[in-house]
């Protein structure tokens, strides 16, 4: 494992999920608040590590993949949160959710196949858009009424992108993979070619 400060940044936020969770389960305003505070925290470094693998010449296979598994687990524990203090459709996490789920297994599959499928800019997109959504309905039910509107608008925004985003993963995917396999025969018709060559004694 390569353990440089970009990959214990990406550990580091799996780490604070259970801590947002417990934080969500403090009653009253504080709890909601607290809870923003360690999200907000763990999102930022969703960028530091990126930033820092890429500035130091760091970035590594666990990286690449481990990062956008970091960044589904942290914003679905907090979605699920926000369905449990009813501040969030459950059809609709059960889909940005689901949408997840569905790549998690194809970066697996493509992992075990040899294929890294790097984040798209529609991936950064919608993390983005989901970072901004579960602030504004955290903080849109009290203090700011008015950000509870412009965090089902996000949430929209969200589902959409993740759809979007969804489709773009497994068109590379396949593109990918494609390019593997015409590498593959390419590969073996040379050695047969080689082979086929008479040797001289």
């Amino acid at each position: 494992m390569h353990f440089n400060l970009p990959n214990v940044l990406t550990f580091s936020r799996i780490a604070a999920i259970p801590v947002l969770l417990v934080l969500f389960m403090i009653p009253g305003d504080i709890g909601r608040y607290l809870a923003c505070g360690m999200f907000a925290i763990a999102a930022i470094t969703d960028y530091f590590d990126g930033y820092l693998a890429r500035a130091q010449g760091a970035v590594s296979k666990l990286g690449v993949f481990l990062d956008p598994i970091a960044d589904k687990l942290l914003t679905s524990a907090a979605f699920i949160s926000l369905v449990q203090l009813d501040l969030a459709p459950a059809w609709m996490v059960a889909l940005i959710i689901g949408r997840e789920f569905a790549i998690t297994g194809l970066r697996s599959l493509a992992y075990n196949k040899g294929i890294i499928i790097p984040a798209s800019p529609l991936g950064k997109i919608k993390m983005g858009s989901q970072v901004a959504c579960i602030l504004m309905l955290i903080l849109g039910w009290n203090p700011i009424p008015q950000l509870r509107i412009l965090g089902y608008i996000a949430l929209w925004v969200v589902m959409l992108t993740a759809v979007a985003s969804a489709a773009d993963y497994y068109r590379r995917f396949q593109l990918l993979l494609s390019a593997r396999v015409t590498d593959v025969n390419v590969a073996r018709e040379r050695r047969n070619a080689v082979a086929k060559i008479p040797k001289i004694s």
